[in-house]
């Protein structure tokens, strides 16, 4: 499975491509959102690792133009962990939101294959926001 890790971090961005890598993965690692964007346009990936706060173009705006073209699971990593950031985040396209500090073991538990689901509903949806089972769609409170 190939991956491309966007971390600014380099000491976290090291530790989750070690671990990662030791699992089986292959990672492709970049620090800033505009190098995101260039490799997601040259390269195929089976899963985005994302954080938010980047430099030259942050995860939020990297989740919408993704969702343009692709249909690539991303799980932000973050330390934005208010409930209005996860919303954000989540509205933005991504399929999961894990909040820093965490533990590899939470991340490794993470199965990307799930995200199939999430990825097939929003194709059958033509591209529109994706829908949980309930057939809510995501960023919207059943009332």
């Amino acid at each position: 499975m190939r991956v491309l890790l966007v971390e600014d971090d380099k000491e976290l961005g090291d530790m989750i491509k070690r671990v990662l890598s030791v699992e089986g993965y292959e990672v492709e690692w970049v620090q800033d959102g505009f190098l995101a964007l260039k490799n997601l346009s040259e390269k195929d990936y089976d899963l985005l690792l994302l954080d938010l706060m980047l430099p030259r173009f942050d995860g939020i705006k990297i989740c919408k133009k993704v969702r343009e073209s692709k249909d690539i699971p991303i799980l932000v990593i973050t330390a934005r962990g208010q409930i209005e950031d996860k919303v954000e985040g989540l509205q933005a396209g991504a399929d999961d939101y894990i909040t820093k500090p965490f533990s590899f073991k939470e991340l490794l538990a993470r199965d990307p294959s799930g995200y199939e689901k999430v990825q097939k509903n929003r194709r059958h949806n033509k591209g529109g926001r994706a829908h949980y089972k309930s057939g809510v769609p995501r960023g919207h409170i059943q009332r």
